[in-house]
């Protein structure tokens, strides 16, 4: 379900793996391919999260100020983000897209003949029927077709000469490793790509939160939600095909280098300090006094408001134009004889005309 995005990614492998003939280099050329394109994202995020890091101390005070209660706290905060024009949710796109973009790798990793190398999905079950290749599991089906290709299967009817061409030069080596074999649990050569991924997960999570100042501004649970969310991860690492290990560490050592060139470029605390100065340029705006003449008792009299003070003001002078204007105007439904009263007057006012 979360795979969705496997239709678009795999036919922009298949342009890599065109120029690249090599399924696991194709997969690390397009990690650099994706980490560059979204670095103008990865950039916002740390822009916004040091925006935000500004703010903690306001909405700690309002969570701890309105505790008991839920209502108020909520209106309190809402008025805070619309008074101050920040979002506390900003900076979660740019993980939601690498969270979108690592199922669709999953998705093209499992099924490469389907994606890669553009074989309908009916034509791959009906060969790997035909060489009693099990198609219970639908996520080792396509990788065990290219298996058996390459080991000598004879082609079968289900595929053209083309497509079986295709397959059995569809090359999944890496230094001597196929990158269709899923490294499992056992003690083997192919432990090395999961077990990298796993460090550079750790490194990159590390970086990344210490880096950008997200460290600071987690609390509680939402402290260890990347760390359980990239361990989720993991688990595909041990259990998909080796290839996804490659993808997913080589997206952490770009992920890595983008945190330390964003540091030097963009510092958070950089960041901090602008927003600290604007924060205090809009509280001094908004306490500083302002000379209105209002009407009070009858009498136009002038005094000092503030910001604040003065939207109250026009609010209430707004309501009270607007209440003279419509102060003759019916709040009750005509009745049946009024009705006809003004039918017919209006009658009688177009027959004079």
């Amino acid at each position: 379900m979360f795979g969705f995005l496997a239709v678009i990614l795999g036919p922009l492998m298949r342009l890599v793996y065109a120029i690249i003939p090599n399924f696991a280099l194709t997969l690390i050329v397009f990690t650099a391919i994706v980490r560059i394109v979204s670095l103008p994202l990865n950039i916002k995020q740390q822009k916004d999260m040091a925006k935000n890091a500004v703010f903690q101390p306001m909405i700690a005070e309002i969570q701890e100020k309105y505790k008991n209660n839920q209502q108020r706290q909520q209106e309190e905060l809402m008025k805070l983000q619309q008074e101050y024009g920040f979002n506390p949710m900003s900076g979660c796109l740019p993980m939601i897209i690498d969270m979108v973009v690592l199922f669709g790798i999953i998705e093209v990793v499992y099924r490469p003949v389907q994606y890669i190398l553009n074989i309908p999905a009916e034509t791959i079950r009906a060969a790997c029927e035909q060489l009693s290749i099990s198609v219970q599991n639908t996520n080792t089906m396509q990788t065990s077709l290219i298996q058996a290709i390459h080991a000598g299967a004879a082609q079968p009817a289900a595929l053209t000469a083309e497509q079986f061409g295709a397959i059995k030069s569809f090359n999944t080596m890496f230094f001597g490793l196929d990158m269709c074999d899923v490294a499992g649990l056992r003690l083997s050569p192919l432990m090395v790509f999961p077990l990298l991924a796993a460090v550079t997960m750790f490194l990159s999570i590390w970086l990344t939160q210490k880096l950008s100042g997200m460290s600071a501004q987690m609390q509680g649970p939402m402290k260890y939600t990347m760390w359980a969310m990239n361990a989720f991860f993991i688990y595909y690492c041990f259990t998909a095909p080796v290839g996804f290990s490659v993808y997913y560490t080589t997206s952490n050592i770009f992920m890595v280098l983008r945190s330390v060139v964003t540091y030097k470029i963009y510092s958070p605390e950089k960041y901090k300090a602008q927003y600290e100065q604007e924060l205090a340029a809009k509280k001094a705006a908004s306490r500083s006094k302002k000379k209105v003449e209002v009407e009070e008792n009858g009498k136009k009299v002038t005094k000092e408001v503030s910001s604040r003070e003065l939207d109250k003001l026009r609010l209430e002078r707004a309501r009270r134009l607007e209440d003279e204007k419509y102060a003759g105007g019916r709040t009750t439904p005509l009745t049946e004889e009024e009705r006809a009263a003004l039918a017919a007057a209006q009658k009688g006012k177009r027959a004079r005309k």
